[in-house]
C-alpha cells in the first residue's frame, strides 16, 4: 500500500464518526467501544499531521480540515462498495462462446439479440463469425451454429429451423417495366449469385424447380459473403435468390419484394446448433439452443 493512504479501519472509523458527529454512535455502529473509536482517530489524525475533531462546548464538532476531508472519504468508500457489489454480480454472469457463419449472425441473430439478452441477463454472449467447422479441442468456443446435416462427429446437432430460397428484388427494379408473368421474363435481369458453398441454392435449381429453361443462369455478378448478395438486391443491382429467413425484415419494411410465389425448398440441409457431446446438460446452452428455436417459428 502506498505510504500516501492512511489505514482502512481509522478512515472507517471516521467515517462513521463525523456522520454521526458522535464516537458513541461510531461505535454502536462498528461494534467497538468508544474508547476504541476514540484510540482510532487518534491514529488517523496522527498519520495526516492534522486535527480532524474539536469539543466545543462538550459537542463533537468537525474542523475545517476534517468537514473537507469527509466528503472525498465517503465518496471513497461509496465506489468501494459500488465495485463490490459489480463483482458479485459478475460472479453470477455466465460466458457463451458462439460461433456462426456471417450472414446468419447479420441477417437473423442480431435482429433478435436484444430479446435474448433482456430475457437471459445473465448470459454474456460473445460472437464470432466463420464458416469453417469448428474443432472444439483445439478453439475456445461453447457452440457453433452452422448451415449443414448437422452430422458432425464428436458433436450433439441440434435442429434450428428449416430453409427456403425465394427470388427478391427492389421494387425499383421493377419501376417502368411490364408486370412480370413468367420466370422466363427474368432473361430481362441481371442474376445476382451467391458464391458462399456448394450448398446454397443456385438459380439452376431454382428455374429448374419452375421448369423453366429460356434463362442464362451462367451470367451475373457472384458476390460473397451471403449478405452481400442482399445488400445488391436491395440497392438494386440485380434479382437475388436468397434465404426467406435471412430477409424477413427487409421484406416487411418493403425494400425487397418477392418475384412469383414459388419458393424452392432446401431438401436435406438446415441450420443446426452444434456443441460438444458432453454438454448437452449445460444450463446457458440449453436456453439459447431453445430461444433459437423458439424464434424460429416467430418474425423479427
Amino acid at each position: 500500500m502506498s505510504p500516501r493512504i492512511p489505514p482502512l479501519n481509522p478512515l472507517r472509523t471516521f467515517e462513521a464518526a463525523a456522520r454521526h458527529l458522535s464516537f458513541t454512535r461510531a461505535a454502536e455502529e462498528l461494534f467497538v467501544t468508544a474508547a476504541a473509536v476514540s484510540h482510532q482517530i487518534k491514529v488517523l489524525e496522527s498519520s495526516l499531521g492534522v486535527k480532524l475533531f474539536a469539543r466545543v462546548g462538550g459537542a463533537l464538532v468537525l474542523t475545517d480540515v476534517g468537514q473537507a476531508y469527509l466528503p472525498a472519504i465517503q465518496q471513497a468508500f461509496r465506489q468501494v462498495i459500488d465495485a463490490t457489489d459489480l463483482l458479485h454480480k459478475r460472479k453470477d454472469i455466465t460466458c457463451l462462446k458462439i460461433n456462426a457463419s456471417p450472414t446468419f449472425s447479420v441477417k437473423w441473430l442480431l435482429p433478435r439479440l436484444d430479446a435474448f439478452l433482456r430475457q437471459h441477463p445473465d448470459i454474456e454472449l460473445k460472437l464470432s463469425t466463420s464458416n469453417h467447422m469448428i474443432d472444439f479441442s483445439r478453439e475456445d468456443l461453447d457452440l457453433v451454429i452452422r448451415y449443414g446435416k448437422g452430422n458432425y462427429p464428436g458433436m450433439r446437432s441440434e435442429k434450428c429451423f428449416s430453409v427456403e430460397a425465394i427470388p427478391v428484388c427492389s421494387p425499383k427494379l421493377l419501376a417502368n417495366r411490364p408486370p412480370l408473368q413468367h420466370p422466363s421474363d427474368l432473361a430481362d435481369f441481371t442474376l445476382l449469385h451467391d458464391g458462399s458453398d456448394s450448398t446454397h441454392p443456385d438459380w439452376r435449381n431454382w428455374f429448374d424447380h419452375v421448369g423453366c429453361t429460356e434463362v442464362d443462369t451462367s451470367r451475373g455478378p457472384t458476390l460473397w459473403p451471403s449478405h452481400l448478395v442482399i445488400d445488391a438486391a436491395v440497392e438494386g443491382v440485380g434479382v437475388a435468390l436468397v434465404k426467406r429467413a435471412w430477409i424477413e425484415r427487409e421484406l416487411a419494411e418493403g425494400k425487397l419484394v418477392q418475384l412469383f410465389d414459388i419458393s424452392l425448398p432446401v431438401n436435406g440441409y438446415a441450420y443446426y446448433i452444434s456443441y460438444p457431446e458432453g454438454r448437452a446438460e449445460d444450463s446457458a446452452i440449453r436456453r439459447f439452443v431453445d430461444w433459437v428455436q423458439q424464434r424460429a417459428s416467430e418474425p423479427v
